[in-house]
């Protein structure tokens, strides 16, 4: 965890990471949050992002790896060697 040190009072307060730089500026009293993405990156509105821009009737999600995926290569036919699911 990130800690931060106040060692003067002022209204001005510079939030900096790797890549770039946010000034915030006030005349009065406030509480400044910095977050940062978590180690997953963004996610989709339910948390997980799936690409399923191959998706098929029957796809099945799978992790190959580096994402998500829902397309022909998983789909309850090849599960089920074309069985019922």
């Amino acid at each position: 965890m990130t800690s931060v040190n106040v060692t003067t009072q002022t209204s001005s307060v510079t939030v900096t990471d790797a890549t770039s730089s946010t000034a915030v500026t006030t005349s009065s009293a406030s509480t400044v949050t910095a977050t940062t993405a978590g180690p997953r990156g963004p996610v989709g509105p339910s948390g997980l992002v799936v690409d399923s821009a191959a998706k098929v009737n029957g796809s099945v999600v799978y992790y190959d790896g580096s994402e998500f995926k829902a397309d022909a290569t998983w789909t309850t036919s090849t599960l089920t060697d074309g069985g019922n699911f």
